[in-house]
């Protein structure tokens, strides 16, 4: 019999706890970065502050889960009968775990979040008691806060418990809220653009399957779900979701609280609303084109023109990366395979081609590849997911994985409430001045 999941997370923990606190008591002076004035003023970018060891963005890798690729993560995890895409709950094992699943062990996780996925009935009142004008990411957010009340970290520790011990409560509020994740999503889709039409799901399939089951779309969708939400699933923990989830929970607020928080900082347009712009600007785009696909010469014409309009093009570019993204690339190899008629694609396939020499010629693009905003509303659009607003919440599935999976490392290993010094703008003019400044820790 495989063993359970929490035994493997708690002894990977008491194995991880000595390597922090001998970092903490034998090396907690050593300097690992120097921070300049542009980088307080800037918005810490860049500033070496943060711990997760979930995953890891390499600027020319991109993102790695446990040390894992993701052209890695998706040939070794096991994949869901009949399908090319791998199980999420296989993933969700290999977070919390560092430990790529098994057969057995991916089917042990989906079991799992089968059992947890229930809404209490409250949710579906909370959901339909809000205004149907309401954004879906309102929506989502508000319905996982609800959920506060189920909270059994909540509970236990205002029962009393050991500190050791806050990331078992913890772990199984994440499985809780994960496995629900898809019910709540599907209903508010319903909710909102299908007249309250909802689909009961289907307990004999993965997290991904029953997702699309209970979206009403057919095969390949299923392995769509699976792989958006494997992509989007973490990304370090300086983005602004990823840092909002680790800061409210370092407050020891439950996972509930502190996702529905990292909801809410996703739904900024400079960070989950990017695949929206894609997909407004290409449907811009295609309708001077008078719907027809254009030729190279019209997408390249179009492009300097919103250039030099002073905007940017959405879905290129990266912060960190300094190559393709490597998601792009998964979700451009499963449309070349299944969407190579699709006009919207065709116009995606040319700017592959298309933008990255005219941002280069420009001069101010570091990276001027394609990120994973750049095709992903594309192929929801596809596959009959038209609503904008939704793709957002579509995200937040994703992001909620690995957000949950180190939220419990937090807690396992004791990581204390955040709390940064801020300075005002006359120390910093005084430092800038190379005046003598006493700041007190």
């Amino acid at each position: 019999m495989a063993k359970k999941l929490k035994d493997t997370l708690y002894e990977k923990i008491q194995d991880w706890r000595p390597r922090t606190e001998r970092l903490m008591k034998e090396y907690g002076n050593v300097v690992v970065d120097k921070i300049t004035i542009s980088q307080i003023l800037g918005g810490m970018r860049g500033i070496k502050s943060l711990v997760s060891d979930i995953s890891y963005l390499d600027p020319l890798e991109g993102i790695r889960y446990r040390g894992y690729t993701l052209p890695e993560v998706f040939e070794k995890l096991p994949k869901a009968k009949n399908s090319e895409m791998p199980l999420v709950e296989g993933l969700y094992y290999l977070l919390l775990t560092g430990d790529m699943p098994t057969e057995e062990q991916a089917a042990g996780m989906v079991e799992e979040f089968s059992q947890r996925r229930i809404l209490p009935r409250y949710i579906y009142e909370v959901i339909d008691g809000m205004p149907c004008c309401s954004h879906p990411m309102t929506i989502f957010s508000t319905a996982i806060l609800t959920m506060h009340r189920e909270s059994f970290f909540t509970k236990k520790y205002h029962a009393g418990l050991n500190k050791a011990d806050y990331w078992d409560p913890t772990y199984e509020d994440s499985l809780n809220l994960l496995a629900k994740l898809p019910e709540i999503a599907t209903y508010i889709y319903a909710k909102l653009y299908r007249d309250g039409k909802r689909i009961q799901s289907n307990p004999n399939l993965d997290f991904g399957g029953n997702f699309a089951h209970m979206m009403g779309i057919g095969r390949p969708y299923d392995d769509v779900s699976r792989m958006h939400f494997i992509v989007h699933a973490d990304h370090e923990a300086g983005n602004v979701s990823a840092h909002t989830g680790h800061l409210v929970a370092s407050s020891l607020s439950d996972v509930y609280l502190s996702i529905s928080a990292m909801v809410n900082g996703l739904a900024g347009p400079l960070h989950g609303l990017a695949n929206q712009e894609v997909l407004r600007w290409l449907h811009d785009l295609m309708e001077k084109m008078n719907g027809e696909v254009p030729t190279e010469n019209d997408l390249k014409q179009f492009v300097w023109n919103t250039l030099k309009s002073g905007q940017v093009i959405p879905g290129f570019g990266h912060a960190v990366l300094r190559k393709t993204d490597p998601r792009y690339m998964l979700q451009r190899e499963f449309s070349l395979k299944n969407l190579a008629d699709d006009p919207l694609f065709k116009v995606v396939d040319m700017l592959y081609h298309v933008v990255p020499p005219i941002l280069l010629e420009q001069g101010k693009a570091k990276n001027p590849w394609p990120n994973v905003d750049a095709q992903s509303g594309v192929i929801q659009w596809h596959y009959g997911v038209k609503e904008y607003d939704f793709y957002t919440v579509l995200f937040g599935i994703g992001r909620a994985i690995g957000i949950c999976a180190n939220i419990i490392w937090d807690r396992a290993l004791g990581y204390p409430l955040e709390r940064p010094k801020s300075l005002t703008t006359a120390i910093l003019e005084d430092i800038a001045a190379g005046k003598e400044v006493i700041i007190e820790d």
